[in-house]
């Protein structure tokens, strides 16, 4: 594949768009001159973000979708071949998550996390992956998280346990798919300014909201779809939003035993006992 890929008129369709980083992305797809399906559960504000997208100077289209469905992402790729004729990139985005001590989540609740976070990309590849294979060209953007990457919290088991899945089906896809000329980027972003806590389902009270860490800074959604964007061009598999993780990645290669007591004595608390 080319070191940098013409993105101009090329298709994108990001799911979860309707707000966060999701939004941030379409946006910057838009500005990067791609024509831009903004798909979310919410249509009032995939239309929005459509709108704004078409404020940019691109085509745009919202569409309700509901990624736990797979008719859901079936009309999604028929209104998408619809408007467009193609798709080009397939940004994979929407999440859910909760907060819980491990013995009291249901589990109805890893059921339902596990199929928002990793099953909906299942359903994404079963309708997109053979349009992009058919024309040889294309690229795949999942949403993982640092929370994929390293243990830093134990009240989120569900939603790591997604992510982590989520890094290892974007790492078995980079070896499937660019031989056959289509690109595929693991986004991991650590702290990012989002509502997905309007999503939080609390299963425990007093605990406390634990980060990945006090050297990553908060940064914003559109800040974060411009590193998408710049990754789908330059063809980067894996997108911290912070290239600091790396360090934590190498120090628990290195010493995991070690790794996994430091995280104990030393958490990075955000909120003390919110819930």
């Amino acid at each position: 594949m080319p070191l940098e890929i013409e993105l101009t008129d090329k298709v994108a369709v990001v799911t979860g768009a309707g707000s966060g980083i999701g939004r941030g992305a379409a946006l910057a797809f838009a500005r990067a001159g791609l024509r831009v399906v903004v798909a979310d559960i919410d249509l009032s504000a995939a239309e929005e973000v459509a709108a704004a997208a078409r404020g940019l100077g691109v085509a745009a289209s919202g569409v309700g979708c509901d990624v736990a469905s797979l008719e859901s992402f079936v009309s999604l790729r028929d209104a998408v071949m619809d408007r467009f004729g193609r798709v080009d990139v397939v940004m994979n985005n929407a999440g859910v998550i909760l907060s819980g001590l491990p013995e009291q989540i249901p589990l109805s609740e890893w059921e339902r996390v596990l199929n928002v976070n990793l099953m909906s990309i299942v359903r994404s590849n079963h309708v997109f992956l053979p349009l992009l294979l058919q024309q040889g060209s294309g690229h795949i953007v999942n949403t993982a998280s640092f929370a994929g990457l390293y243990t830093y919290s134990f009240d989120r088991l569900p939603y790591a346990a997604s992510k982590a899945a989520v890094v290892q089906i974007s790492e078995g896809l980079a070896l499937y798919l660019r031989p056959r000329g289509i690109g595929v980027t693991c986004l991991c972003p650590g702290p990012v300014r989002t509502n997905i806590m309007k999503s939080n389902r609390a299963w425990s009270t007093g605990l406390d909201i634990r980060g990945p860490g006090p050297e990553f800074r908060m940064l914003e959604p559109d800040e974060v779809g411009e590193m998408v964007v710049d990754a789908v061009r330059r063809n980067v598999f894996f997108l911290p939003t912070d290239s600091a993780v790396t360090a934590k990645l190498i120090d628990r290669a290195t010493d995991w035993e070690g790794f996994l007591q430091r995280q104990i004595q030393e958490p990075h608390i955000i909120v003390k006992g919110s819930q």
